[in-house]
């Protein structure tokens, strides 16, 4: 399995219900793409102080590496990937994303 994670700060300004419709996009590319297992969500919620600027994040854990690299080029998830780009403070500058086997 390969979990992938991305990390993104939200642009200052942006109406309140930006988060819930990324997060409501991204959950629904579960049921558009196979080979997605499960798809997290959610805003920031760590005391230690370590987010380097990041507001928000999410992870989606593909059943292998064949699933995630077919999701990557995927018309739904480059939709999806856009909103978060136009979102993100920095656009594509102010996303970290990383991916592990498990």
């Amino acid at each position: 399995m390969i979990r992938h994670v991305v990390l993104f700060k939200l642009r200052p300004g942006l109406p309140t219900e930006t988060a819930a419709n990324i997060f409501a996009a991204l959950k629904a590319l579960q049921r558009e793409i196979p080979g997605i297992v499960a798809v997290s969500t959610g805003a920031d919620a760590s005391p230690e102080g370590l987010q380097h600027g990041h507001t928000h994040g999410f992870t989606v854990d593909f059943e292998n590496a064949a699933a995630r690299d077919a999701y990557l080029p995927h018309l739904a998830h480059q939709k999806v990937g856009a909103m978060i780009v136009a979102a993100s403070e920095g656009g594509v500058a102010g996303i970290t994303v990383f991916d592990w086997e498990m």
